[in-house]
């Protein structure tokens, strides 16, 4: 299994992603964003394709919603690809967009076999953990439905065995929701990582087994 999870995009040495994912053709999942106007989700996609062109990558939107309650069109769709970007946003409407799609089911095949390299940030990182509780501070679950129209989905996708925290320390995103994100963890004793936004979380393991070092 290979993660690059990170707080706000390639964190502070794009070329770990770079050595991780090696460029090529990058499947950019940018769901966090249904809950926003059109223009700004529209931004939001815009916004990841540069710097990972930039990179070497050679970046397509693959969107959820076209694949809706239809996972096996969502994994013929990611077979084309050899790596995955999630963009942050909101992480219960990204995981509520995972649950309809079965893309929560088709990433975890994917990644931990290996067939897929997944890079996430914020969000995108977030919904690789084991559950999503404490994030209600900084993300609205009330998006959930009207964007999605499911209950919020409180189970993350298990890939990693602690909570992340995005955007701790001096990050310009930071609110007073990522305190309360890590007193919430700190008082109800959940393994948890906080992130700088210069930090990443990577992962490089063969199938089925990942433990998890910090990077900055």
């Amino acid at each position: 299994m290979r993660l690059f999870l990170s707080s706000y995009r390639f964190g502070a040495d794009p070329d770990t992603f770079v050595r991780l994912a090696a460029p090529g053709r990058i499947a950019v999942i940018a769901n966090a964003a249904d809950a926003w106007p059109a223009s700004a989700r529209a931004a939001a996609v815009t916004s990841e394709m540069g710097p990972l062109r930039s990179l070497g990558f050679a970046p397509e939107e693959v969107d959820l919603r076209d694949h809706l309650d239809d996972p096996d069109s969502l994994r013929q769709r990611l077979s084309g690809f050899t790596s995955v970007w999630v963009r942050g946003g909101n992480t219960f409407v990204l995981r509520a967009q995972l649950a309809r799609s079965g893309g929560d089911a088709v990433l975890t095949d994917l990644v931990r076999s290996n067939r897929l390299v997944y890079g996430g940030y914020s969000a995108g990182a977030c919904v690789a953990t084991p559950s999503l509780r404490g994030i209600e501070f900084s993300d609205d679950p009330d998006e959930v439905a009207a964007t999605c129209g499911i209950p919020v989905v409180w189970d993350g996708l298990g890939w990693v065995e602690h909570a992340i925290v995005p955007h701790a320390g001096d990050s310009l995103l930071a609110d007073d929701g990522i305190q309360r994100t890590l007193l919430y963890l700190r008082e109800h004793g959940v393994e948890h990582v906080a992130l700088t936004d210069d930090d990443a979380i990577v992962v490089d393991t063969p199938p089925e087994h990942a433990p998890s070092t910090v990077t900055s």
